[in-house]
């Protein structure tokens, strides 16, 4: 087994989801997670897409995201908002707690340490 891993998802299934019916503001936002590695020590990493929407989020664990296509708005309880699309690089730290909002549906890169 190699120790390189490219993240390629043409081959690869996706499992799809949603936002927790409790957690949902707006929309009817519909997710799709290619978990593509996972770690010892609960570290995860691969792509996720959503479709328009808003809902809650309140983050336990850290996680670093790379936007690859779409508009989305990533919200803070304190009132900081920030816009986020294709490029766009931000880690989110234990304890945040929010909205996020995907105005074009969003495509990303992540790698998530519980």
């Amino acid at each position: 087994m190699s120790n390189f891993l490219r993240f390629m998802i043409d081959d690869a299934a996706a499992e799809v989801s949603a936002p927790a019916p409790d957690r949902l503001l707006s929309g009817n936002p519909q997710f799709r997670t290619w978990n593509l590695d996972e770690a010892a020590g609960g570290v995860y990493s691969g792509i996720w897409e959503s479709t328009p929407g808003k809902w809650r989020v309140e983050y336990a664990e850290w996680e670093f995201c790379h936007i690859f296509s779409g508009v989305s708005i990533l919200s803070e309880d304190d009132g900081a908002v920030h816009s986020l699309r294709s490029g766009d690089c931000f880690v989110i730290r234990p304890g945040f707690r929010g909205c996020w909002e995907v105005v074009e549906t969003t495509r990303k890169a992540y790698v998530i340490k519980i």
